[in-house]
Parts: C-alpha cells; structure tokens; sequence
C-alpha cells in the first residue's frame, strides 16, 4: 500500500480545553505534581500528545507499552486485561513511569475502546482475542498497533484488514524485525537485484515447545506426586491420571470464560494458560504461527511480496495427540511456489534449513537471522546500508518501530508493517497449517484469496465463534 489508509485524524487537540482547565486546576496545588504532566521537562503539553490504552500483560505488552512511554509525544492512560493480578502490575508499571496514578483499569475490552480520548490501542493478547479486539478498535476509530500474527484464521485477518481500511486507521504490526538495520540492508539487496534472479528462499523458524511462563517444572513435579506415566504436556490426554490432576480450578484472580472468549471452552490447566496459550490450537498456532510474521514477512519485503503470496502449498509436520494439553506441531516443513518460479520452504526442526531468512539467487545469496548477517558478497558484511547509487529501490526506514507507529499516527502515511501486509506475511503459515491438517497440497487463488477445489481445507479458513463472544 502507497497511499494514506485515512485522512487527517482529530488526535489529541480535541481535549485541548478539558486538559487547559485540568492544568490551569493543577498549577494552584502543591508542586508534587510532575512538570512533564504540564508539559515541561522537555515533553509535549498534553493537549499534544497521543494518548493510548494497552491490552494484555504477558510476554509482550510490558515491552511494548514502554516503548511507547518512552517516547516523549505519548500517553498511556489506560490498561484492559481480564486477569486482575495482570491489571494490577500494569497500572503499577505505567503510573510508576509518569509518577503518577492517572492510568485507569478496565476488565472489559468495550468499555475502554468507548473512550472518546483515546487515540490509539496496543494489543498483545493470545491469538484467538485478536480479530474481536482489533475490529471493535477500528470502529471505534483508534490506531492499532497489534501483534503478530494477524489473527487466529485467514477468515479473521480478512476482517481486521477490511475493518482497518473502511475506517481509515493507522495499522502497525509487531513484526519489529523491519526496524532493524540488518534486516532492512539484507531485503534491500534483494530487492534491487544484487544476488540476480531469485530462485529459491528459504526461512528457518524454530519448532518444539517452549515453556515462556515457566509453569511446567510445577506440571512435572505434580504428576510426578501420583505416578503418571507420562508428564509431557504434548503426551498426556483426556482420561489419563496426568490429565486429571492437571485440570483444576481457575485462579479467583482470572476471568477463565472471558479468557476463552470466542474459543471452544475446555478445562483450565495453568500449563496451557499466560504465555503458554501458544501450543495449543485451540488459542493459539504453535511455533509455525508464533514466527511466521517475523522470518517470512522479511521474505515477502526482500522479495516485494507485501502484498502477494504463494500458489501452491504443500506441508508435512509431527503432531502431538491431538487432544493433548499441547497438541502444535512440533516439526515441520512446507514447500510453497510463488509468482516467477520462486520456490519457498518454510521449516521447524530441520537441521538443513538455518533459522532466518535466505534468498538465493542466480548471482549469489543473503541470510539475515537476529544479530547474524552474511552474504555471497564479503563486502556487505560491513556496510550499514546500500549506497545510494547502488539502492534504486529504497524501502522504508525506520530505526524503531514504535517511533514508526506515532509518527505514522500523526502524518496519516502507512507504517513500516501495515494491516495488509501482516495478512499477507501470515497467510503462508496459515496455508501451511491447513495443507498439514489436510494432508495434501493446497492450491491459492492470491487475487480472490480462496483454496481452490478444497472444500474441507476451505473450512480451516475459518472457525465457529463461541457465543456471546462475536463480532
């Protein structure tokens, strides 16, 4: 997308005068009050700033949210999540930040979007909350900067990416891997023909199970108290020993149903709850999923794929039992075919596919990987980016991408990771998932964005919300 996604936004001089009296109140108080709420110590007034509300508390909000403290022209001023011990260490952390207790809590997702002084949201919740969250947002005319992937289904992205569009917001996805130096030089070589014609790329993800919110040490020792044969999330299944001492009861703190929201309801195991969502299908899309919109979105900018994809998909993967606590793939491996003869494999647990991104063409190769870079050319190794008379192409540069997001907020111009552009770097994953699932390679129609001749594998486009929770 090269044109504005909306016009000019009303930002923040619309609580110009509410905000005056508030300050012309606050300058008869005591000085406890911190100069930067007054606009001074170097920041905005507050009649000038970009006011946001955060969603979640788990492995990315906090990062991002202080991020986007950090910038000087932003305010967070509200924190929603649905577990009350999350809620409580967020509006600690952020009214800690600014010194003082202005950040207001919410426990549900609407009541915080019908604020009419809040501009824009960032959302890091699982990936089964992220259509009904992000869509109300846009209606509700806020700038989103969510994460990645898209959504829980292709069918839910389609959405989002409509919603966006008809009302004309700012997307930014957490695909952060395009504000980093190598990465942007490694796409830029690409895309101006450096290593020639591409014929093949490759992009290594990681596969297996990781425990981020370090409960399954606690899941061991408890089934190691009744024997269970088996202590594995990805092995134990309804009606054995482990699966019955690992359900249990809520905590009191956890809206379990809420959490849920629009999934199918299932028993609560803390092992498959915060953080760990991820490994099951039920919430989330496994490492495949998890990844795919950082390694494969950095293959779709080198290639200028933003907003294509592949015709062909063809995946194979190891599964646990289906029923599993954890049932994601734990390896995996998908060929795609994309315009131009361009071959792709996508691959987790496969010792010949490195981790990262690599484009091999008819004059040489790039790989780019977090913190590693090489090429067939030694000389690349050290150049920060591409001279000007060798970049005919120029692609966005950003240096950090929250900065991206604001700024883009302000100017009505795209971001460096828009709405669209994280469907399309998700869809391979989703497409991968599905020919897995089905067992057979799938054929794409990019431009009407449907499996042809598939009807069972059409049906994984989608999935039935759980009532009340829809759209």
């Amino acid at each position: 997308m090269t044109t504005p996604i909306g016009g000019n936004s009303r930002l923040n001089r619309r609580r110009f005068l509410k905000v005056a009296g508030a300050a012309g109140a606050a300058l008869a108080m005591p000085t406890f009050i911190p100069a930067s709420a007054l606009g001074q110590g170097g920041r905005p007034a507050p009649s000038e700033r970009i006011t946001i509300g955060v969603f979640g508390w788990g492995m990315q909000a906090p990062g991002n949210t202080h991020s986007l403290m950090n910038l000087k022209d932003t305010q967070v001023v509200a924190s929603c999540n649905i577990d009350k011990s999350h809620l409580k260490k967020s509006i600690s952390e952020i009214d800690g930040h600014y010194k003082t207790k202005g950040c207001k809590g919410y426990h549900d997702y609407r009541k915080m979007l019908e604020r009419t002084d809040i501009d824009a949201v960032m959302i890091a919740v699982p990936d089964h909350w992220h259509e009904l969250i992000a869509v109300e947002a846009a209606r509700r005319k806020k700038d989103i900067y969510g994460e990645k992937p898209l959504a829980k289904t292709i069918a839910e992205q389609q959405r989002i990416v409509r919603a966006v569009r008809e009302n004309g917001r700012i997307w930014q996805t957490g695909s952060w891997q395009r504000s980093d130096g190598s990465f942007h030089k490694a796409a830029e070589i690409v895309r101006n023909g450096l290593i020639g014609k591409i014929t093949r790329v490759e992009v290594g993800l990681p596969s297996g199970h990781t425990d981020f919110a370090h409960t399954e040490p606690d899941f061991v020792r408890l089934l190691a108290k009744i024997n269970a044969k088996e202590t594995s999330p990805a092995k134990i299944v309804p009606g054995s020993a482990g699966w019955d001492a690992a359900v249990a009861k809520p905590p009191r703190e956890l809206d379990y149903n809420m959490w849920i929201g629009p999934s199918r309801m299932e028993p609560f195991i803390q092992v498959r709850s915060h953080m760990n969502w991820r490994w099951n299908y039920n919430t989330g899309g496994g490492q495949l999923l998890d990844w795919v919109g950082h390694h494969v979105d950095i293959a779709h900018w080198g290639l200028g794929f933003d907003n294509n994809g592949p015709s062909e998909v063809e995946g194979h993967g190891e599964f646990p039992p289906q029923n599993a606590i954890w049932n994601t793939s734990t390896k995996y491996r998908i060929e795609l075919k994309y315009p131009n003869d361009i071959q792709m494999t996508i691959a987790g647990g496969h010792d010949d596919i490195k981790s990262g991104t690599k484009w091999i063409g008819t004059d040489g190769w790039v790989w780019v990987d977090r913190g590693h870079f090489e090429a067939s050319n030694q000389d690349w190794r050290d150049i920060k980016e591409l001279p000007d008379d060798v970049a005919k192409i120029k692609l966005i540069h950003s240096t950090n991408h929250y900065r991206n997001f604001i700024d883009s907020v302000r100017s009505r111009q795209p971001t460096i990771a828009p709405a669209d552009t994280a469907h399309h770097s998700a869809v391979p994953g989703h497409l991968g998932l599905i020919s897995m699932l089905v067992g057979r390679k799938l054929h794409w129609d990019v431009e009407k964005e449907e499996i042809l001749g598939d009807p069972t594998a059409t049906d994984l486009m989608s999935r039935v919300f759980r009532s009340p929770y829809e759209i």
